[in-house]
């Protein structure tokens, strides 16, 4: 008789590594909240190694920098930073919510919603539209030298 424990041992493994990715997110902006004196957020160097080698923000640049924001109750800074960042913070409690009650009732919740491919596309869209929206921005109201300046080259 074949044992299917590791299966189930796996996910529920897999379960607690992304309860503790979202507590993770949900922890290092408030963190950086906690010693963001002089707001010195808005001017030091990003913490994306992506701007940091072209000096162009990456889809997933200023997520932090909005969490951070949301925590201190500026809902418009942190928008301007990144439109889903509010987003991500009700995302990693509900996943914090669902994977707990998954491994306590040992039953699974949303299978049909989170393994939806068209949702995924759909998302992947937006964000690559959104993404193409902040480009023609950050192009728009930087010059190079300003693009340069936001590298580690200069």
């Amino acid at each position: 008789m074949i044992s299917t424990d590791y299966t189930n041992n796996s996910r529920v493994k897999r379960k607690i590594y992304a309860i503790i990715g979202a507590s993770i997110t949900l922890i290092v902006p408030f963190f950086l909240m906690l010693h963001n004196h002089n707001d010195h957020l808005e001017s030091d160097q990003s913490f994306c190694p992506f701007k940091m080698l072209t000096g162009f923000p990456c889809p997933g640049c200023g997520i932090t920098k909005s969490l951070v924001y949301f925590y201190q109750g500026d809902i418009y800074k942190s928008l301007s930073y990144h439109i889903l960042g509010p987003f991500v913070i009700l995302f990693c409690w509900l996943t914090i919510i669902v994977l707990t009650t998954e491994i306590i009732t040992k039953k699974e919740y949303f299978t049909r919603l989170l393994y939806n491919r068209k949702l995924a596309y759909n998302m992947a869209y937006f964000l690559a539209f959104y993404h193409l929206i902040r480009l023609v921005l950050f192009v728009k109201n930087n010059s190079f030298d300003d693009i340069l300046h936001q590298s580690i080259w200069f």
